[in-house]
């Protein structure tokens, strides 16, 4: 009788663990790009930092609003996922199903809020009162 390891997948080390890791990550950011609600905020993203750089914003708050610009890729990523597994494991509608679908979502609209809100105070108080 063969014997078996506890997994079917060779896991990598050292520089090859790296390298396929972010190989992993290129896979997942292919995918999301697919999304159009990604593609939305990629815009997004480059508008406010457009705008900020026209404004004179400082590093410091450039760096802030790119903090929060991979801060809504990241989210939207999970969404993703979220979105991915329900649908793979329950394909029929159920409520369990809408809500976490809906609660990835929100995760998303709070990050954009948070983004959108602190690009709003950053270019209104570069234009007004400074």
């Amino acid at each position: 009788m063969a014997e078996f390891s506890k997994s079917a997948v060779n896991k990598e080390t050292g520089i090859r663990h790296f390298l396929a890791a972010a190989g992993y990550s290129w896979g997942g950011f292919q995918r999301l790009l697919q999304e159009s609600a990604f593609r939305q905020e990629l815009l997004f993203a480059a508008a406010g930092l457009i705008l900020l750089v026209v404004v004179g914003a400082t590093l410091a708050e450039i760096m802030i609003a790119v903090v929060l610009f991979l801060g809504v890729f990241a989210v939207e990523a999970m969404n993703t996922a979220v979105e991915e597994v329900i649908d793979r494991i329950s394909p029929e509608i159920s409520n369990v199903g809408k809500h976490a679908k809906d609660l990835g979502s929100f995760a998303v609209l709070c990050m954009l809020v948070a983004a959108g809100l602190y690009l709003l105070y950053t270019i209104t108080s570069h234009l007004f009162f400074r």
